[in-house]
């Protein structure tokens, strides 16, 4: 039961029998995908079919595919243009298609979630805070529209989405893969321009990914991911997202590690309003976490069963495996990238394109 409470990476890009009997005993909710699992499209399809055997439940199976440098299928397909060169465009034709495919694709590949759209307001466009070139810009109504859009046509194409960095990744002046970022304003601020795309799209949202970022006017002692003033308070009980499936960032990230034990931050993190722990990388800690886990409240832990199940109900089956579907689908997102030229040219260094 507490295992649905995870999100684990899987270490390659085949199974040994070793590690899918460690994902039987564990029974997460679901598992992240990362270039290091994928080496080619039948491949990945032949394992995110193996990861659905294993458990006893319907299985998510998310990566991180916004487009541009944060595509984790740039070694076997075209990547789908970025946020900010569709925005560039301001065509919500060709963001439509962008959405469409990346569904049809990663459908193709057995994923059910896409952990996108980024709806953080790009404050600091010259810093590297891990988030250069996947902003859709800097005013909340533009990313209302586009964001909107991209969503919208993802969703219209059977994969869930995942909106992030709640409430604010763009307010970050360093990069939180390397340690915690601070972000020094209260919640009044917050509504004013960070919050907008969220409540705006809230109806197209299925589940919301929390920030590795610390607001001391809000809570001085945790990170905005680990924080029950932000999570249980601002977001659920303020603002009304309250039936959302709502996911940390990796809990592996510096940001947290440097500040937290494995265990103590799992169970910080479902205490405080999350649904799911992502622990994309230390895969082995999984057993430190799940026995933290035996220690929250009863109430709590059905709370955040009761979401996932209602998440896992609007979870769609993969798209049936065909080559020349896959190399379609590949020759589309070609096509549409020379349609939409590079808005601008982008020096980032932050280690999220590398996994």
């Amino acid at each position: 039961m507490h295992g649905q409470l995870l999100m684990l990476g899987v270490a390659g890009p085949n199974l040994s029998s070793a590690e899918a009997e460690f994902y039987r005993r564990i029974q997460p909710s679901g598992f992240i995908l990362f270039t290091r699992n994928i080496v080619d499209a039948r491949q990945t399809r032949q394992l995110t079919d193996e990861l659905r055997s294993l458990l006893s439940h319907e299985v998510i199976i998310a990566i991180d595919q916004e487009g541009g440098r944060v595509s984790r299928t740039k070694d076997i397909a075209p990547a789908c243009p970025s946020a900010v060169d569709l925005a560039a465009t301001g065509n919500p034709l060709l963001i439509a298609r962008a959405g469409a495919l990346t569904a049809d694709l990663l459908r193709l590949l057995g994923c059910n979630l896409n952990f996108a759209p980024v709806l953080d307001i790009d404050h600091f466009p010259g810093l590297q805070n891990a988030l250069r070139e996947r902003c859709w810009g800097d005013d909340p109504q533009n990313i209302i529209s586009h964001a909107g859009m991209w969503n919208r046509w993802m969703r219209k194409r059977g994969l869930l989405s995942c909106a992030k960095h709640f409430p604010s990744c763009g307010l970050a002046t360093s990069d939180p893969h390397h340690d915690l970022p601070v972000a020094q304003v209260d919640i009044a601020a917050l509504l004013k321009n960070d919050i907008l795309p969220y409540t705006a799209l809230m109806p197209e949202l299925d589940a919301v990914m929390t920030s590795h970022v610390r607001f001391p006017l809000i809570d001085d002692e945790h990170p905005a991911s680990l924080s029950g003033k932000i999570i249980n308070g601002f977001l659920r009980n303020q603002l009304g997202f309250d039936h959302h499936l709502v996911i940390t960032d990796d809990l592996d990230m510096s940001a947290i590690g440097k500040a937290y034990g494995r265990g103590s931050d799992v169970k910080q993190a479902i205490h405080a309003g999350n649904d799911i722990a992502l622990i994309c990388h230390q895969i082995d800690s999984a057993d430190e976490a799940l026995e933290a886990l035996q220690d929250l409240p009863r109430p709590t832990v059905d709370d955040a069963l009761k979401r996932i199940e209602r998440f896992r109900e609007k979870l769609q089956a993969p798209l049936e495996w065909s080559e020349e579907k896959w190399q379609s689908t590949c020759g589309e997102i070609a096509k549409l990238r020379t349609e939409v030229p590079p808005a601008t040219e982008m020096r980032a260094n932050s280690p999220v394109a590398d996994y």
